[in-house]
């Protein structure tokens, strides 16, 4: 038997550990019997950020919550640390997986591997090569003592070879946050806020912010709010705001025409929305990848990009975190455009599998 940990904490881990969730499912009755631990750190905590998550993705009740909750950066990684901890001092697992870019995957690497345990980076591979943002530093700490790398294009295969990553430990499998979008694609449905705010198919935008260097400071998120405000040709713009966000639209208080607030929003609502919009203005790297799948425009204010494929073969485009510069971009949108884009290599629903293919072989 044996026995895999699958660590999540943030609401994009939940979305990837679903399909690798179902992959394993899949193999129950085959030769490869296994024993999985869905470990939730508690990084997310409340319903909207956690909850919701799980029951919209089918997702089994975790068998452990760390519950980390908030805090500092030091703070937070320690509590998973110590926690984690004590979760395999109870029961070891003969691996452990972890996800993106998070505390998390940082934290619960570390301590797996200090007591011998192999550890598997879905998503390995990924830079941004910004020092300013902590996923750059838990990407690369991750990555430097992990023992396999599930890679989502053959870029940051790449990369991992350009770090001294014997080929033997990397393996090309594809996107598990796009095998969920596709599996829960006949799933997706409007939520509330579609009626009362009288939305229609490819007549609003959907936007996203809580990077700190977007939403930490009064005058870059002001800024950022009045453009888009200015520039979506009067059309409504549904805003779902991060609890970050959130602090600082109440410091402010400023109203900004067009723009509807409204609390984040589950997978399947949030990503009705995100289909059927003209266009998404995000910082956010998951919603790249999820915006490129369905074909829609997608504004990234942000300088980098660790997911390049969404802007050189996707719909995505990196415009800055220059308040000035979402006017020219919108105006593109607006008039039809923009770039077509495609769907990057092995994007096909099936990287799940391929990695507990993986794993079986790597564990047999």
């Amino acid at each position: 038997m044996t026995r895999v940990d699958l660590i999540a904490g943030v609401r994009p881990n939940f979305v990837k550990v679903a399909s690798l969730c179902a992959a394993l499912r899949a193999t129950q009755g085959n030769a490869a019997h296994w024993t999985r631990r869905l470990v939730h750190t508690g990084q997310h905590y409340d319903h909207s950020m956690s909850g919701l998550f799980f029951e919209h993705l089918g997702l089994p009740e975790p068998d452990i919550n760390l519950g980390a909750g908030s805090g500092t950066q030091a703070e937070q990684t320690a509590a998973i640390m110590v926690g984690y901890e004590n979760a395999i001092l109870a029961a070891p697992p003969d691996v452990c997986v972890v996800v993106g870019d998070v505390t998390s995957t940082m934290a619960c690497t570390i301590v797996a591997r200090k007591m011998g345990i192999p550890v598997a980076h879905v998503e390995g591979g990924m830079r941004s090569y910004d020092w300013t943002m902590p996923e750059e530093i838990n990407r690369v700490v991750t990555d430097s003592i992990a023992n396999w790398f599930f890679t989502t294009t053959r870029t940051a295969g790449e990369n991992l070879r350009r770090a001294g990553i014997e080929d033997d430990c990397i393996f090309f499998v594809g996107n598990t946050m796009v095998d969920t979008l596709l599996a829960q694609m006949p799933s997706l449905h409007p939520p509330d806020c579609w009626e009362t705010l009288g939305l229609v198919p490819g007549r609003y935008f959907v936007a996203t912010l809580h990077r700190p260097a977007n939403v930490d400071g009064e005058r870059q998120l002001v800024g950022l709010l009045q453009e888009i405000s200015r520039h979506t040709g009067g059309l409504p713009v549904v805003f779902p705001v991060h609890p970050r966000t959130a602090a600082m639209l109440k410091k402010t208080k400023r109203q900004m025409p067009h723009l509807q607030y409204v609390e984040p929003l589950g997978y399947r609502q949030f990503n009705y929305l995100v289909r059927h919009a003209m266009g998404v203005i995000t910082d956010s790297g998951g919603v790249t990848e999820e915006a490129t799948v369905m074909g829609v425009p997608c504004l990234t204010l942000r300088d980098n990009t660790e997911r390049p494929e969404t802007v050189t073969i996707g719909t995505n485009e990196l415009i800055g975190t220059n308040p000035a510069n979402l006017g020219p971009a919108l105006a593109r949108v607006l008039s039809g455009q923009w770039k077509k884009g495609g769907i990057p290599e092995l994007w096909d629903g099936r990287a799940g599998e391929r990695i507990v293919a993986e794993l079986e072989r790597l564990l047999s």
